[in-house]
This record gives structure tokens, C-alpha cells and sequence, in this order.
């Protein structure tokens, strides 16, 4: 059995994995859906000094104290800066990296080098009203979130903070030496800023790409295709 690690997007919290997590736990893996620092459950921790570095943190700290090995470790969207440079710290801790809809940076890239201009201003704009470093919850209608789960997931949305966007990440490259790495492009929501990073690795041999017809929050979207994902990269990370 596989150990699973779910790292959630931007503004929400592990409770966001609970349907895929059930699934697999089912299934009888071992799943855990930390929530990042100054989010949901652990938004009582937000300051300004909370950055990507810190997120970074959280997931290698709850990997070495779990005593976890052979991680299959998922990002979705903002998750995916954080599992980058978790798998660039103990690559020899992950057996596969799993990317959702989400940000595949390279040394140097940041959430706003990555995303357009507008983005960064408003992000700017918006953080000053909400002390300087924190950003409101982006709306579940342009994520295009299913129509059902709206309105829960807009209540449950907590600030984010702005230093994990605007932090540059630092990386050596171990990450590129993980055997099993997929990409897995939503297909149901337009405009899409994540396609470019499917593209990039789509005609990459050491890629395995999908796409899941469904909004940006796939793992309430579609929790069935992502279990399914998850689970295939347990077997190919295996079959190596």
C-alpha cells in the first residue's frame, strides 16, 4: 500500500482531499491532507512572515516525522510551488510527484513571475486591504468550481498570504531525479493559466500527462478521476 501526501490550492485547506482521500483510504492506503500554514484550521497562524519557505517546511516536516518513505506526493494548483521544493529537499523520500492543475516552477519562478501582469497588480491592490499580507479568496465562479460546492467552499475559503506568491523558490534540481512524474491538465474551465506547464512536459518522455474534463478544483470536481490518478502513480512509481 501506497503512502499518499495532498497538498491543497490556495486559500483552502486539507479539507478540500476529503472525498479523495476516503477513497483511497478505502483502499487501504495511508493518505494524509495537511493544512498549509495560516489557512482553514490553521488560519489563526497567518503573519507576515508566512512564505512558500514555509509551506516547503510543513510538507518536508510532516514527511520526516510521519516517518514516511516512497511518498507519493500531490500538488494542486499553488500546491504545486510547495511539492517542488519539498522534492527538491528529500527527493530520496518521494516516489512519485503528481501535479493538478497546478504550478510547475523552475529556479527562480515565483506564483507572480508565473502568473500575467494584471494578476500581480490586483493581488498587490487586494493585499493592502487586507493588512499587507494577506489576499481574499478567489471566487469559486472563476475557478468555475462546480455549481453544487459553491457556496460551501466560498464560506470555508480563509486569506491567504501574499510572501507565498511573491517568494522566489530555490532549487537544485533534485526534484527532476523522481522516476514517476505526472501532469494532469483540467480541461473544463477557461481561461486556463495552467496549460503552458502541461504543454512544456507533454512531449517530455520522463512525463506521464492526463487531462480531467472538469473545473480548477478537480478533487471536488471530479474526486473519482483523481483518486484514479493517484492511484496509477502509485503503480508506475512501483513498476519502476
Amino acid at each position: 500500500m501506497a503512502n499518499f501526501v495532498l497538498v491543497h490550492i490556495a486559500w483552502r485547506g486539507g479539507w478540500t482531499w476529503k472525498r479523495v482521500a476516503r477513497q483511497l483510504r478505502d483502499a487501504g492506503h495511508e493518505v494524509y491532507t495537511p493544512t498549509l500554514t495560516g489557512l482553514a484550521d490553521r488560519s489563526h497562524l497567518l503573519h507576515a512572515g508566512v512564505n512558500l519557505s514555509t509551506h516547503i517546511q510543513d510538507i518536508v516536516n510532516l514527511i520526516r516525522y510521519e516517518e514516511l518513505e516512497e511518498v507519493i506526493l500531490c500538488g494542486a494548483s499553488y500546491g504545486g510551488m510547495v511539492i517542488t521544493g519539498v522534492a527538491d529537499q528529500i527527493s530520496e523520500r518521494i516516489a512519485a510527484l503528481v501535479y493538478l492543475d497546478a504550478f510547475l516552477p523552475q529556479n527562480g519562478d515565483s506564483v507572480f513571475t508565473l502568473s500575467p501582469e494584471a494578476l500581480q497588480i490586483a493581488s498587490v491592490r487586494d493585499s493592502g486591504l487586507h493588512g499587507g499580507f494577506s489576499l481574499p479568496p478567489i471566487s469559486t465562479e472563476f475557478l468555475q468550481t462546480n455549481l453544487q460546492d459553491r457556496s460551501w467552499v466560498d464560506q470555508m475559503s480563509t486569506k491567504h498570504p501574499v510572501a507565498t506568491f511573491t517568494e522566489a523558490i530555490s532549487l537544485r534540481g533534485n526534484q527532476d531525479r523522481i522516476k514517476t512524474k505526472i501532469y494532469a491538465l483540467a480541461t473544463g474551465w477557461e481561461p486556463n493559466g495552467f496549460r503552458h506547464f502541461y504543454e512544456r512536459v507533454n512531449a517530455d518522455p520522463s512525463w506521464t500527462t492526463r487531462t480531467i474534463a472538469s473545473g480548477h478544483e478537480v478533487m471536488l470536481d471530479k474526486p473519482d478521476e483523481v483518486a484514479d490518478l493517484l492511484k496509477e502513480a502509485a503503480a508506475l512509481a512501483h513498476s519502476i
